[in-house]
Protein backbone atom coordinates (compact mmCIF):
# COMPACT_ATOMS: atom_id res chain seq x y z
CA UNK A 1 0.00 0.00 0.00
CA UNK A 2 1.51 3.15 -1.27
CA UNK A 3 1.68 6.62 1.38
CA UNK A 4 -0.37 9.45 0.27
CA UNK A 5 1.91 11.96 -0.63
CA UNK A 6 1.88 15.82 0.89
CA UNK A 7 2.85 18.55 -0.99
CA UNK A 8 4.08 22.27 0.23
CA UNK A 9 2.00 25.13 -0.26
CA UNK A 10 4.96 26.90 -1.96
CA UNK A 11 5.03 23.47 -4.00
CA UNK A 12 1.61 23.98 -4.74
CA UNK A 13 1.79 28.06 -5.26
CA UNK A 14 4.79 27.10 -7.86
CA UNK A 15 3.00 24.67 -10.26
CA UNK A 16 -0.33 26.87 -9.80
CA UNK A 17 1.52 29.64 -11.19
CA UNK A 18 3.45 27.83 -13.61
CA UNK A 19 -0.25 26.52 -14.39
CA UNK A 20 -1.54 30.16 -14.99
CA UNK A 21 1.19 31.38 -16.95
CA UNK A 22 0.53 29.27 -19.43
CA UNK A 23 3.62 28.28 -20.82
CA UNK A 24 3.36 23.90 -20.65
CA UNK A 25 0.12 22.61 -20.53
CA UNK A 26 -1.57 20.90 -17.81
CA UNK A 27 -0.36 18.17 -18.41
CA UNK A 28 3.39 18.80 -19.34
CA UNK A 29 3.10 20.19 -15.60
CA UNK A 30 1.76 17.17 -14.52
CA UNK A 31 4.56 15.10 -16.00
CA UNK A 32 7.42 18.02 -15.73
CA UNK A 33 6.06 17.63 -11.14
CA UNK A 34 5.00 14.00 -10.85
CA UNK A 35 1.29 14.39 -9.84
CA UNK A 36 -1.91 14.04 -11.34
CA UNK A 37 -3.44 16.51 -13.56
CA UNK A 38 -6.46 17.14 -11.40
CA UNK A 39 -4.45 17.92 -8.45
CA UNK A 40 -2.64 20.82 -10.76
CA UNK A 41 -6.11 22.10 -11.83
CA UNK A 42 -7.53 22.59 -8.37
CA UNK A 43 -4.10 24.79 -7.44
CA UNK A 44 -4.62 26.68 -10.28
CA UNK A 45 -8.22 27.29 -9.65
CA UNK A 46 -7.58 28.10 -5.68
CA UNK A 47 -4.98 30.25 -6.65
CA UNK A 48 -7.58 32.49 -8.79
CA UNK A 49 -9.92 32.41 -5.90
CA UNK A 50 -7.73 33.48 -3.50
CA UNK A 51 -5.87 35.97 -5.43
CA UNK A 52 -8.50 38.62 -4.54
CA UNK A 53 -7.72 38.07 -0.93
CA UNK A 54 -4.24 39.65 -1.49
CA UNK A 55 -5.56 42.77 -2.16
CA UNK A 56 -7.95 43.02 0.67
CA UNK A 57 -6.88 44.95 3.15
CA UNK A 58 -9.23 43.34 5.35
CA UNK A 59 -8.00 39.86 5.14
CA UNK A 60 -6.46 40.25 9.03
CA UNK A 61 -9.36 41.40 10.37
CA UNK A 62 -10.80 38.26 9.49
CA UNK A 63 -8.64 36.11 10.39
CA UNK A 64 -8.92 37.69 13.95
CA UNK A 65 -12.62 36.84 13.59
CA UNK A 66 -11.91 33.56 12.62
CA UNK A 67 -10.13 33.38 15.61
CA UNK A 68 -12.93 34.25 18.34
CA UNK A 69 -15.21 32.22 16.61
CA UNK A 70 -12.99 29.42 17.25
CA UNK A 71 -12.64 29.86 20.40
CA UNK A 72 -16.30 30.66 21.62
CA UNK A 73 -17.00 27.37 19.14
CA UNK A 74 -14.15 25.49 21.64
CA UNK A 75 -15.51 26.93 24.63
CA UNK A 76 -19.33 25.88 23.40
CA UNK A 77 -17.51 22.22 23.14
CA UNK A 78 -16.55 21.83 26.11
CA UNK A 79 -19.67 23.13 28.06
CA UNK A 80 -21.62 20.51 25.67
CA UNK A 81 -19.21 17.70 27.22
CA UNK A 82 -19.53 18.89 30.26
CA UNK A 83 -23.48 18.71 30.15
CA UNK A 84 -22.94 15.58 28.41
CA UNK A 85 -21.05 13.51 30.79
CA UNK A 86 -23.77 15.07 33.78
CA UNK A 87 -26.63 14.21 32.00
CA UNK A 88 -25.07 10.40 31.35
CA UNK A 89 -24.18 9.90 35.28
CA UNK A 90 -27.47 10.84 35.89
CA UNK A 91 -29.28 8.61 33.78
CA UNK A 92 -26.93 5.74 34.51
CA UNK A 93 -28.29 6.86 38.38
CA UNK A 94 -32.22 6.16 37.11
CA UNK A 95 -31.48 3.18 35.33
CA UNK A 96 -29.96 1.65 38.68
CA UNK A 97 -32.68 2.72 40.51
CA UNK A 98 -34.87 1.40 38.57
CA UNK A 99 -32.92 -2.05 38.44
CA UNK A 100 -33.57 -1.57 42.32
CA UNK A 101 -37.07 -1.23 42.86
CA UNK A 102 -37.94 -3.97 40.61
Amino acid sequence: MTTRRRFTAEFKAKVALEAIRGELTVSELARKHSVHPNLIAGWKRQAIDGMAGVFDGKAGERDEGREVEVRELHAKIGQLVIEREFLAKAGGRRRSMRTILA
